[in-house]
């Protein structure tokens, strides 16, 4: 299943509000963690993005909480390039930053130049 253009955009607004760019050390890691209010948005993250795992509810210091995860393959051959294509310093530099340091630190591959990757996301690029 291949996601829409909207279903990714979606994707790419949750994580940069929402989302962890990092890892354990070993492998790298995005995380989606949310109030169990957004139960909804959450299944629809694992039927639209079958790839990443689904954990919870939680209920940790009072907080009650899914989180949805993106690792391996998935992480590496889905949502990197995908991560690649839409994010920009201009869009969030804070987000764009932090992604940056997980696919240094996690040797996760180069990123395309700036304008390239906003051209592409935008639907102009070659």
């Amino acid at each position: 299943m291949v996601a829409t253009a909207f279903e990714a955009g979606l994707l790419v607004g949750l994580l940069i509000g929402e989302g962890h760019f990092g890892g354990d050390g070993r492998q790298p890691q995005v995380t989606l963690r949310m109030h169990v209010d957004h139960e909804s948005l959450f299944r629809w993250l694992a039927r639209t993005f079958p790839g990443g795992r689904l954990y919870g509810p939680y209920n940790h210091a009072g907080r009650r909480y899914y989180q949805w995860m993106a690792r391996g393959a998935f992480l590496r051959d889905v949502l990197v390039p995908l991560l690649d294509r839409a994010l920009n310093p201009e869009l969030d530099a804070r987000t764009y930053a932090r992604y940056r340091a997980m696919k240094e630190r996690y040797g996760l591959g180069a990123m395309a130049p700036v304008g390239e990757a906003a051209a592409q996301a935008s639907g102009t690029g070659s």
